[in-house]
């Protein structure tokens, strides 16, 4: 009977780390947090590709006019 009891206690604790070890990396996955973050997001790159085009335009101009360096 205490060896069923030992058995049983062992079988339970082994199935809950098995679900652990199914679930965490599950937690890690990448999850849809909704409207305001695809907004945050798309302000993001909308701010970076208004940067890229002030800095190509700056080498641009920098270019036409003869410049050394035409980085900004």
């Amino acid at each position: 009977m205490m060896s069923d009891l030992k058995n049983s206690k062992a079988k339970t604790a082994f199935l809950f780390a098995l679900l652990m070890a199914a679930v965490v990396p599950l937690s890690a996955c990448d999850r849809n947090e909704g409207g305001m973050e695809e907004m945050g997001e798309n302000m993001d790159e909308a701010a970076t590709d208004f940067g890229n085009a002030v800095e190509d335009k700056c080498e641009e101009f920098k270019q036409e006019a003869g410049a050394e360096n035409t980085d900004c």
